[in-house]
């Protein structure tokens, strides 16, 4: 494994939480009435999301979806993906709107919101992330392989 797959993952979880965050600022907000309680939300995400998120990649890094022994590059892996971020994500919301609002249903209306706009977002994301080839060197070499073939 190369160091600039850690790199790679460490700088999606940024640009990730970034669109998280705002996203569960504005839904807290919506959902509260309270821009403050939205804030609070969507700030108190940030670290424990972080964190979630980069081993939520490692995890998918070292997982071999197809039969053949080739790593599975495909939207279904993205979708799969998705998912599983999704309910890690969720839960993590919906306890954390409840500790902060200090009502449970708060935290499930906030989390099951969530579940449409993230996994929008998510796959758009990922869509995005599979266009750069950063920290994917064995991709990377394969793609400029393939164009000296086309050229010859």
């Amino acid at each position: 494994m190369k160091p600039n797959s850690h790199l790679r993952h460490i700088l999606k979880a940024i640009t990730w939480r970034i669109l998280g965050t705002l996203d569960t600022i504005m839904l807290s907000w919506l959902i509260t009435g309270n821009a403050l309680t939205g804030l609070k939300i969507g700030l108190a995400e940030v670290v424990t999301k972080m964190v979630l998120y980069y081993f939520h990649e490692r995890i998918w890094f070292k997982i071999n979806l197809s039969k053949s022994g080739k790593v599975l590059e495909s939207r279904k892996r993205h979708i799969a993906k998705t998912l599983t971020w999704r309910g890690v994500g969720t839960l993590d919301t919906m306890v954390i709107s409840w500790i902060i609002s200090g009502n449970p249903f708060t935290g499930l209306k906030i989390g099951f919101a969530e579940l449409i706009t993230k996994m929008v977002l998510y796959y758009l994301h990922e869509r995005a992330w599979y266009k750069i080839d950063f920290g994917l060197e064995k991709r990377r070499q394969r793609k400029l392989a393939e164009k000296e073939q086309n050229h010859e």
